[in-house]
């Protein structure tokens, strides 16, 4: 694959799922049920980060990170107008980046 674009597209999802997720609760759309917004926006994230390690151990750090980004998103959320901190989401986040890292392993087996 082309690293670069991955990476390319690795810093804008990141930089659209930071924005999106500190919104102010008015200016978003209702939402039925968005723990499969979080789940899906964090498997993506890790996808790309799986493209872009040449080890195992790399992307284990990678997925960790994301794990910290999404604990660090929610605590802020705290702060912003409509918003709350939710250790569901936090779940959400978690059970996207596993589900990649547990597709991960079969491929670096």
């Amino acid at each position: 694959m082309f690293p670069d674009f991955i990476a390319y597209l690795f810093s804008m999802s990141l930089f659209a799922l930071v924005v999106g997720c500190l919104l102010p609760a008015n200016w978003l759309p209702p939402l039925p049920n968005d723990k499969y917004l979080h789940f899906f926006a964090y498997a993506i994230l890790s996808l790309f980060a799986f493209f872009l390690t040449k080890s195992i151990a790399e992307l284990l750090w990678w997925q960790v990170s994301l794990m910290l980004v999404g604990v660090l998103i929610e605590g802020v959320q705290h702060f912003v107008p409509g918003r709350q901190f939710c250790w569901r989401d936090i779940l959400a986040n978690f059970a996207g980046i596993a589900t990649v890292g547990i597709g991960s392993l079969l491929c670096y087996m």
